[in-house]
């Protein structure tokens, strides 16, 4: 009988394998990046608004959206939320009635209508569904005007426009103009929704799901935007246009806005409620870039991903080899190291502002990004890139990194001390998710992780310090830590830990014995774990019913940094992590990434392969280390 520990051999082997026959010639691979029906919605409105003739298209979109239907007619954005998602079915039901391929009569439609009537139609969907009806003459706009003229605050202002995380301000723009011009390209193939709800509000607090109003903490921000509204109308239209060359100096080659589907969406609406022709290159580029984002993504019709993981998966996977041996001088390493060192950013971008005096050498998320570097993609970049191969490069953006520290500590996803209080807490749905760029978690473990095994840096040196420092104070009470960027506590104990021990926090610290304790207490009984995508909704640990191969990696591969692999659970966890029949669709479908919490869900295809690689050759270096001895 074979060993456990040859069975993960074998298994490592067989995905070592795998992620090798699935290199593209360039070097990169290719996996999907799985949202909600948002995209593929949105996009079949504008398509069929624009009239565009791709008929082929707009089918493969429609069916795709069927394809996610519940039984009972509405749409969920993971698949234990409890119930229906009103926004989410609202999006699906308007997405197939646009395709033209589904009418109001079929009983899927039928039942999608009812769910959405017994909720109160319209009134509560999020604001940016309802922007998306409303701009093709669906939804009444609200009696509101948004002073654009706060774009020409200049930056050293106590609040200004880059106090947005650059997510928000990407949307913004373009939201903000076709809602002052209120808009509508009118879509012809649905006409009215008036069948959903009767009573559209234009109430700009019913319209932006304002529920409450904390006056104290809005009191200023309320000031300044009074303000805003004196200035002259001159001064308005000086707003628009600064607001038009935003979106101009940051389209991407292929045409669309920073890579996102979601926002050149956008800016193509706002661009023609600026007078631009829908026969305008402008146009046709930018339709033309969001096209090339549909793709297959291994189900029935096509999707449209927000934007492409490439770099993302691409440096994850090099990494993962390489950890599980696979020489830095083989073809598989060299030709991602050349893709990835192709794609290192040159140019300054929005991070400049609150970081004036660093060098561009970061990474973004997508294969033709320029304009947006993440500090996330960027280590995982420098991962995977051997320093040999170009050691001036590699230290730019080691510096690039270093250099985003946040000011407390940590480090966030994309520009740096991009946390206003005001802006953190204004009364409008998913604010503190999206309007702010605060340090995570998830972000200073994988940063300290990349500074302690390939930087050579210890808990010494001044940055990890004050990472570290930051980490232990925002340590969960339970002992996890919260991960903004996946799913969820799993996520950011996992990236905590694995940071940690890389710069030489050793399991004596009271911050690692209470991490332990904690995974090692939500582990199910056939010894895999599993969270659900609510935690990121409740902020608080959300189990699910059955575990998932990529949360049982991460949990795995966490206690692996500091507990011996011989102990039963975790040998039972590496055994359901191996196991083939776990490996089906319900433990690897699971969305574990989060783009914003209670909207959009991502399903990275590329993760099954990587974290279990990872979970699997850290079991396997601590088997043959010959400190532990397989328990007979």
């Amino acid at each position: 009988m074979c060993s456990l520990l040859e069975d993960v051999k074998a298994f490592r082997q067989k995905i070592v394998t795998e992620l090798q026959s699935r290199q593209e010639p360039d070097g990169s691979w290719r996996f999907c990046f799985e949202g909600p029906v948002m995209t593929n919605s949105f996009f079949i409105l504008l398509l069929t608004s624009l009239e565009d003739q791709d008929s082929s298209l707009i089918t493969s979109l429609a069916r795709r959206i069927r394809s996610k239907q519940s039984e009972d007619g509405t749409f969920r954005n993971y698949p234990d939320e409890p119930r229906g998602n009103l926004t989410a079915t609202v999006q699906g039901y308007t997405g197939m009635l646009a395709s033209g391929l589904y009418s109001r009569n079929e009983k899927h439609m039928q039942k999608a209508e009812a769910f959405i009537k017994s909720e109160g139609g319209l009134k509560h969907i999020h604001f940016m569904t309802k922007w998306m009806l409303a701009a093709n003459g669906l939804y009444p706009w609200p009696k509101a005007y948004i002073p654009l003229s706060f774009l020409l605050i200049p930056p050293y202002f106590p609040l200004h426009f880059y106090h947005f995380s650059t997510y928000a301000r990407i949307h913004f723009v373009p939201m903000a103009i076709t809602f002052n011009r209120k808009f509508a390209l009118k879509n012809k193939r649905i006409g009215s929704l008036r069948h959903l709800d009767e009573s559209m509000s234009k109430n700009p607090l019913d319209w932006l799901n304002i529920d409450y109003l904390d006056e104290r903490s809005f009191y200023s921000f309320r000031l300044q935007w009074k303000e805003l509204f004196k200035w002259p109308a001159y001064v308005q239209q000086l707003g628009f246009e600064a607001g038009r060359k935003y979106m101009l100096d940051r389209i991407e080659g292929d045409g669309t806005l920073y890579s996102y589907a979601s926002a050149t969406i956008f800016m193509i609406y706002s661009l023609l409620a600026m007078g631009i022709s829908k026969h305008a290159p402008i146009i046709k580029k930018a339709v033309s870039g969001i096209k090339h984002l549909t793709t297959p993504c291994g189900g029935e019709g096509l999707y449209l991903e927000n934007s492409t993981s490439t770099v993302w998966d691409t440096a994850l996977a090099s990494f993962a080899l390489q950890d599980a041996g696979v020489p830095q001088k083989s073809s598989v390493i060299t030709s991602a190291s050349d893709y990835l060192q192709k794609r290192q950013h040159v140019k300054r971008a929005d991070w400049a502002v609150f970081n004036p005096y660093a060098i561009p050498g970061g990474w973004g998320f997508s294969d033709i990004n320029t304009n947006n570097p993440d500090l996330d993609d960027t280590e995982a970049a420098l991962k995977a890139i051997p320093r040999q191969n170009g050691p001036a490069d590699w230290d730019r953006g080691l510096r690039w990194l270093l250099s985003m520290q946040n000011k407390d500590g940590g480090f966030a996803a994309f520009e740096k001390n991009v946390n206003h209080p005001i802006i953190r807490n204004l009364p409008i749905e998913s604010a503190a998710e999206a309007a702010v760029d605060p340090s995570t978690a998830d972000l200073t473990g994988r940063v300290l992780h990349l500074l302690g095994i390939k930087a050579g840096f210890n808990k010494n040196h001044p940055a990890v310090k004050s990472a570290l420092k930051w980490l232990f104070q925002n340590q969960e009470e339970n002992g996890s830590w919260y991960g903004r960027w996946g799913v969820c506590y799993i996520y950011g104990t996992w990236a905590a830990l694995t940071g940690m021990k890389a710069v030489g926090v050793l399991g004596e610290h009271p911050a690692v014995k209470k991490a332990i304790t904690w995974l090692k207490s939500i582990q199910l009984a056939d010894g895999s774990w599993g969270e659900s995508c609510k935690s990121c909704e409740t902020k608080s640990f959300s189990p699910l019913p059955y575990g998932t191969a990529v949360q049982t990696a991460w949990a795995l591969e966490a206690l692996l940094q500091y507990e011996a692999p011989d102990q039963p659970l975790i040998q039972k966890g590496i055994r359901f992590l191996i196991d083939d029949d776990r490996r089906q669709s319900k433990h690897l479908d699971y969305p574990t990434g989060i783009g914003l919490p209670k909207q959009f869900y991502i399903r990275y295809h590329s993760y099954p392969y990587v974290f279990s690689l990872l979970a699997s050759n850290a079991f396997i270096k601590q088997m043959e280390m010959g400190e532990n001895v397989e328990p007979k």
